[in-house]
């Protein structure tokens, strides 16, 4: 018996003292932002410019949140996977969300945002293929048909700010130095993200149909498969990824990816959960 007391008033005593901890400490105001190692990096670029946090010089497009420097609002961070941050959204005070999820679950980027990145380009969206392939007629007509003007129309009508066309000069959606006629018949393979990859390469699906080729696109909802796929050889090319992004996996996985060609960006934005706005944010200070 005296045991179990003596069980019950330590625990009764470690309750206490873990209660008047957690009183004493100001979680302050939480942020979700993308836990893969680019795009944290740009969230909390986003961030910094808008005076919120403070990064470590040189701590650039690979920075995580322990390369914060400075936190004179308190700010609390959750690293969630990119995909999942709309549904983390109403449980947090704000998240930074790619515009291509904010599209997925209904949210508009140009009305619903708080505050939203300018077209950075280089975080431009990139058709990329296995090192080597850049070149080959295949390639360079799939690149032709998502350079057109059809494509950067579609891409401005679509998606209104939400997603921006980064070609400098669109053409009609041919190369000149292509033999066409070769290429009929043949099929050319992609692997997309659903939105709005998959979206954009219907319209590029369409010129290269009337040249007779058949433009499968393959829609993968995760980051990694659609990289493995094409270094494999199994699909020719995919459209999901920025280069910063493609960089730091050539690196950490040892692949031979290359970008042919960047399309678009998505501006990446801050919502607000529990917040409707970000005045919130300097009522910390």
């Amino acid at each position: 018996m005296k045991k179990r007391k003596l069980a019950a008033l330590l625990v009764t005593a470690f309750l206490a003292i873990g209660t008047l901890a957690g009183c004493g400490k100001d979680k302050g105001i939480t942020v979700a932002v993308p836990n893969d190692t680019t795009n944290e990096a740009r969230a909390l670029l986003l961030l910094e410019e808008l005076g919120y946090i403070t990064l470590k010089d040189g701590a650039g497009i690979t920075a995580t949140v322990r390369d914060i420097a400075e936190n004179p609002y308190n700010l609390s961070f959750d690293e969630v996977e990119a995909a999942q941050l709309p549904n983390v959204l109403q449980d947090v005070d704000y998240a930074v969300i790619n515009s291509n999820y904010a599209i997925s679950a209904d949210i508009n980027p140009v009305e619903d945002s708080l505050a939203i990145e300018g077209a950075f380009s280089a975080y431009s969206n990139i058709l990329a293929v296995k090192e080597g392939n850049e070149s080959s007629d295949k390639i360079k007509a799939l690149v032709a048909a998502l350079e057109s003007s059809a494509v950067a129309d579609y891409i401005g009508k679509t998606y209104a700010g939400a997603v921006v066309s980064v070609v400098a000069e669109p053409g009609d959606g041919y190369d000149a130095s292509v033999d066409y006629a070769a290429l009929a018949g043949t099929k050319i393979s992609v692997a997309a993200s659903p939105t709005p990859h998959a979206e954009i390469l219907a319209i590029a699906k369409d010129i290269l149909a009337a040249k007779d080729i058949t433009l499968e696109i393959i829609e993968y909802t995760d980051y990694v498969q659609p990289n493995n796929v094409v270094e494999s050889g199994e699909v020719d090319a995919n459209y999901f990824q920025h280069t910063p992004y493609l960089d730091d996996f050539n690196a950490q996985n040892g692949t031979h990816i290359v970008s042919a060609s960047s399309v678009h960006v998505e501006p990446m934005g801050i919502y607000g959960g529990k917040q409707t706005s970000l005045d919130a944010i300097k009522s910390q200070e």
